[in-house]
C-alpha cells in the first residue's frame, strides 16, 4: 500500500456568529463576521499544498438552519475547489447539520461521498483503497451508541471510521452518539475520525482515536490554537498525527499576578506585557483575550472603584499591540486587609453553599449583564456568581474595618 496523507476536520460551523465582542465599538468585525468561512478557506489551501489524498468532515459543517442560501454555495464552491485538485471528501451529517434542512439542496460535486443516516456505510477510496466506515445523524438528538452497528475492520485495509459523538461525556457538550473507547478499539480500525467536541484531544494512539477541535473558536470558553488534524500513513500504518491551525482569530484568557503592583498603571503595565507575550504566539493571527487580575493586592481598591476606567486604558494598550482586542476585565483580586480582614473573610468563607444556590437560582441573566458580569450564554454563571459573590464578602469586610476603625461614624443620634 502507498504512503498517503489525509486531513481530519470536524466542527466547522460555518457562518456561526463568534459571539463576546461583536457589540464594542472598535472590534475587528470583518474578521469576526467571516472567521468559520476564512477557516475552511485555511483548510482547502492546506489540503492542496500538501496534496492529501482525501478530506474528513466529521460532522457540524453547519450551523443549524442558514440565514440564506449563500452558506451552502460557498461550501459547494470550496468542495469543487478541492476536487479540482484531485481531491476526495468524506462527511457525515452531526447533530447541528441534522437540523439544517436546507443543505438537502445542495447539489454535492462528484469527489463528495455523504455517509447515509440510516445504517453505517463503508466506502473504498479508490486511489489508496483505505476503507472508511460511517453513519451520520439521522436526527438533531441522537442518543445510543450508532459505533455499535459499525462493521468489523476489512483485512488488509487501512480502516477509518468516521463518528460525531461524544464518547463517554465531554463538558459543555450534549452526550450524543455515547461510545466507550474500548468499544471503538474493538472494530479494529486504525483511525477513528470524531467529530463533535471543540477541544482537539488524543483519546488513544493504539488505534488512533483523535477529535480534531473544530476550525475557529467562536467564543471565550474556545481558546487556543484551532484547526484539523494532518495525518500521514506509511505501508498502510498511520505513521504520524499532526494539529495544523487554521484559525483566523485566536481566543485566550490571561490571568496576571497583580499581588506587587504599587499602583493601577503598573497592574495594567503588567497585563500589557502579558498581552504582548499571547500576542508573539498567536501566530500573526487577531487576538481576542479575557484578561483576569489576581492576587492580593494594594491595588484592589483602585481596579474596582472604577472598572471601567481600567478596562478603557487596557483596550488602549492592546490598540497599541496592534492586532490585540480585549473581550473582558476580570477582576479576581483581593485586598490586603491583614490579619483581622483574612480571618473575616475566611469566616464568612466557612459555607455559604446554600447562599450561591440561592443565588444562582434567583438572580437573570439581564441582571448579571447590567454588573458586566456575563457576556454571551457560553458563559458559566455559576463561576461568575462565585465571584461576585466574593466581592461582595470583601467589601462588607472592608466597611466593617471602617466602622470599627471608627467607631463613631454611621450610628444614630
Amino acid at each position: 500500500m502507498s504512503s498517503f496523507r489525509f486531513l481530519h476536520a470536524a466542527d466547522l460551523h460555518l457562518d456561526s456568529p463568534l459571539r463576546g465582542i461583536e457589540r464594542y465599538e472598535g472590534a475587528p468585525v470583518e474578521a469576526i463576521r467571516n472567521a468559520t468561512r476564512r477557516a475552511f478557506e485555511n483548510l482547502v489551501a492546506t489540503a492542496i499544498a500538501e496534496s492529501v489524498a482525501f478530506v474528513i468532515l466529521a460532522g457540524d459543517v453547519f450551523d443549524g438552519d442558514w440565514r440564506d442560501f449563500n452558506t451552502g454555495l460557498f461550501f459547494a464552491r470550496q468542495l469543487r475547489a478541492l476536487g479540482d485538485a484531485g481531491i476526495r471528501v468524506y462527511l457525515l451529517a452531526g447533530n447541528h447539520d441534522a437540523a439544517a434542512h436546507m443543505t438537502r439542496q445542495i447539489e454535492w460535486p462528484a469527489n463528495v461521498t455523504v455517509f447515509a443516516t440510516k445504517a453505517p456505510q463503508s466506502v473504498v477510496d479508490e486511489a489508496t483503497g483505505a476503507v472508511l466506515h460511517g453513519q451520520g445523524f439521522p436526527t438533531r438528538a441522537v442518543e445510543h451508541d450508532l459505533a455499535a452497528g459499525y462493521p468489523v475492520a476489512h483485512r488488509g485495509a487501512l480502516n477509518i471510521g468516521v463518528l460525531h459523538t461524544a464518547l463517554e461525556g465531554r463538558d459543555g457538550h450534549e452526550r450524543y452518539a455515547p461510545c466507550t473507547t474500548a468499544g471503538l478499539r474493538a472494530k479494529g480500525y486504525d483511525y477513528w475520525a470524531l467529530g463533535h467536541v471543540h477541544a482537539r484531544e488524543v483519546v488513544a494512539e493504539a488505534p488512533w482515536i483523535v477529535f480534531p477541535g473544530n476550525l475557529q473558536g467562536r467564543h471565550i470558553r474556545e481558546t487556543g490554537s484551532k484547526g484539523a488534524t494532518l495525518v500521514t500513513v506509511e505501508d498502510g500504518i498511520v505513521a504520524s498525527v499532526e494539529h495544523v491551525a487554521l484559525d483566523v482569530l485566536r481566543w485566550t484568557v490571561i490571568t496576571v499576578d497583580v499581588a506587587d503592583a504599587k499602583s493601577r498603571d503598573a497592574a495594567l503595565d503588567q497585563a500589557r506585557h502579558a498581552l504582548a507575550r499571547a500576542r508573539d504566539v498567536a501566530e500573526g493571527r487577531t487576538l481576542v483575550a479575557r484578561v483576569v487580575l489576581a492576587g492580593r493586592s494594594d491595588v484592589d481598591a483602585a481596579l474596582r472603584s472604577d472598572r471601567e476606567a481600567a478596562l478603557a486604558a487596557l483596550r488602549d494598550e492592546a490598540n497599541a499591540l496592534g492586532e490585540v482586542w480585549i473581550e473582558s476585565l476580570r477582576l479576581a483580586t483581593s485586598s490586603n486587609l491583614g490579619g483581622t480582614g483574612k480571618d473575616l473573610i475566611d469566616a464568612l468563607a466557612l459555607d455559604d453553599t446554600a447562599l450561591r444556590a440561592n443565588v444562582l437560582a434567583s438572580v437573570q441573566d439581564d441582571e448579571l449583564r447590567l454588573l458586566g458580569a456575563v457576556q454571551d450564554e457560553h458563559e458559566d454563571r455559576d463561576g461568575l456568581l462565585r465571584t461576585l459573590l466574593d466581592e461582595a464578602r470583601e467589601l462588607a469586610v472592608r466597611r466593617l474595618l471602617d466602622a470599627a476603625a471608627s467607631p463613631g461614624r454611621g450610628t444614630s443620634r
